[in-house]
């Protein structure tokens, strides 16, 4: 997987990339949305595989739960802008996947879970992925993670953010 703050900061991009007036509302549960996914290694917990539908990158990284999340979260907090607000966090959800398909380690991802269980990787594998558990995080793996992080979601953000920031701006 990719680490807490690589999905926490595709979510922000994309949620300013989408709607310039996002609230700190949509802002809060686009990175929440982000990072949700990987509530599923609390199935080692419970003794499920990681190949089993609900195990790590199962159903909690499928385009469905991205898809049911952004609607729930859509009709409970977006208001008057429910379309905008549920696309926003459908593509901040779906972005966990995404990363986690990139990284360099796992079993792949579930993305169509529950009608097919099979894992993917994209052919493009650039980031580091990240171990689990803090502890772990923090040592020369967790360091490798952060600069992989860096090059291949922080700098490609950055210039986003950048050159919207000047569109906005000058555009009145």
């Amino acid at each position: 997987m990719a680490s807490i703050f690589g999905h926490g900061l595709v979510a922000y991009t994309t949620a300013k990339l989408v709607d310039s007036k996002s609230s700190k509302i949509l802002l809060i549960l686009a990175i929440s949305s982000a990072v949700l996914p990987d509530l599923d290694v609390l199935a080692f917990k419970f003794g499920i595989d990681y190949l089993h539908p609900l195990g790590h990158r199962g159903f909690t990284h499928s385009i469905l739960f991205a898809f049911v999340w952004s609607v729930l979260l859509s009709l409970l907090f977006g208001k008057a802008r429910k379309l905008l607000f549920a696309i926003v966090i459908f593509l901040s959800t779906v972005s966990h996947g995404i990363l986690d398909a990139m990284t360099t380690g796992g079993e792949g991802v579930g993305f169509f879970i529950p009608f097919d269980n099979s894992r993917y990787f994209f052919s493009l594998r650039p980031i580091k992925v990240s171990p689990i558990g803090i502890n772990e995080f923090f040592s020369e793996w967790g360091i490798n993670v952060l600069l992989s992080e860096l090059k291949y979601i922080g700098i490609p953000c950055f210039v986003i953010l950048t050159v919207l920031f000047y569109i906005r701006k000058s555009n009145g």
